[in-house]
């Protein structure tokens, strides 16, 4: 795709070489769903678009790492602050492992501790048990962060 003064050239096989805009404009549509093509629309009623790949598109799958606060990890380890921090709301062992990157027996052992010591709760959610902080890890959570 290049600029040619007035002209817009996109080095595309189509069966319309040549639109018109006529002072309609060009809408201009980045999507994750088109990657790696450049979809073009001309058809009427619609408006002249061109829906072309998003950038960082490979990022978007990308697990959300939640990271704890300093403060946090040194009263508890990096792991376990880490699970703190991603119980902002219900998770199970096999998705903190995921987000994490911990193993699931690992989150598991980290979960026994942190529920003993009064900072996290579980229940059960048909073949599921979700964790999330309890209102003293809450507050543990809210104290660390800067």
């Amino acid at each position: 795709m290049r600029w040619d003064g007035a002209v817009l050239r996109i080095e595309k096989e189509c069966t319309f070489p040549t639109v018109e805009l006529d002072e309609r404009g060009l809408l201009l549509l980045p999507s994750v769903f088109s990657w790696p093509r450049v979809v073009i629309v001309t058809a009427a009623p619609w408006q002249p678009t061109m829906i072309y790949p998003a950038r960082g598109v490979g990022m978007l799958w990308e697990p959300e790492r939640p990271v704890p606060p300093d403060a946090l990890a040194k009263l508890l380890g990096s792991s376990r602050a880490a699970i703190l921090a991603a119980l902002d709301r219900p998770r199970s062992t096999t998705e903190l492992a995921r987000v994490l990157e911990i193993s699931p027996g690992g989150v598991s052992q980290h979960l026994g501790v942190l529920r003993s010591a009064g900072l996290v709760s579980s229940r059960r959610a048909q073949r599921l048990v979700l964790y999330l902080r309890s209102e003293h890890g809450e507050e543990l959570v809210q104290t660390a962060a800067p």
